[in-house]
């Protein structure tokens, strides 16, 4: 075995530090290359975002803006409508107490419609009914009346039936007995 000496050990630690500083230098190397790469891609995604989102962000400012228009005249329109409301409000309370008025005087009159026009179909009916009644009597009269004549007028005539053929037969009777057998 050799002894290791001061030289020895030296440099075997400046071949080691050469060679943790070689390998630390490839590594901050690999280390640029990455980091270059990674600002390229990051400055080209930052100008994709750049160029899609100013589109947005300009069409953003002139919805503001329109928004803002709008907002101003929806507020006048508020303003107005309010004033209106304000104006008309006791009109409208009027009206529907003028409302409530002739809805009260049309039920009253209705219920008068209505009773009155029972009393009429009462008055009708009972009218009806005395009628009926009257009509019922003149043919109940009617039918007496030529039960009477029919046996007023039968009688006489079928009496007068009853001597026609009484003389009839005897007639024939008298003509002889050749003609009745015919």
């Amino acid at each position: 075995m050799q002894i290791l000496d001061n030289q020895t050990i030296l440099l075997a630690f400046v071949v080691v530090i050469g060679l943790a500083v070689l390998l630390q230098a490839i590594l901050l190397l690999i280390i640029f290359i990455t980091l270059r790469k990674s600002a390229s891609f990051i400055r080209e995604e930052a100008e994709n975002l750049h160029s899609s989102l100013m589109p947005v962000l300009f069409d953003t400012r002139d919805v503001l803006a329109s928004s803002r228009e709008t907002l101003a005249s929806a507020q006048e329109f508020l303003t107005n409508a309010q004033g209106f409301l304000t104006r008309v409000s006791p009109k409208i309370e009027a009206t529907a107490g003028d409302l409530a008025e002739i809805t009260h005087g049309l039920r009253t009159q209705v219920a008068q419609m209505q009773s009155s026009a029972m009393e009429i179909m009462d008055d009708v009916q009972g009218q009806s009914n005395r009628l009926n009644h009257m009509v019922t009597g003149l043919l109940d009269t009617v039918d007496r009346a030529g039960s009477f004549v029919t046996n007023v007028v039968s009688r006489p005539v079928q009496q007068v039936s009853s001597i026609l053929r009484m003389v009839k037969a005897i007639v024939e009777s008298l003509r002889g007995p050749s003609t009745q057998r015919r």
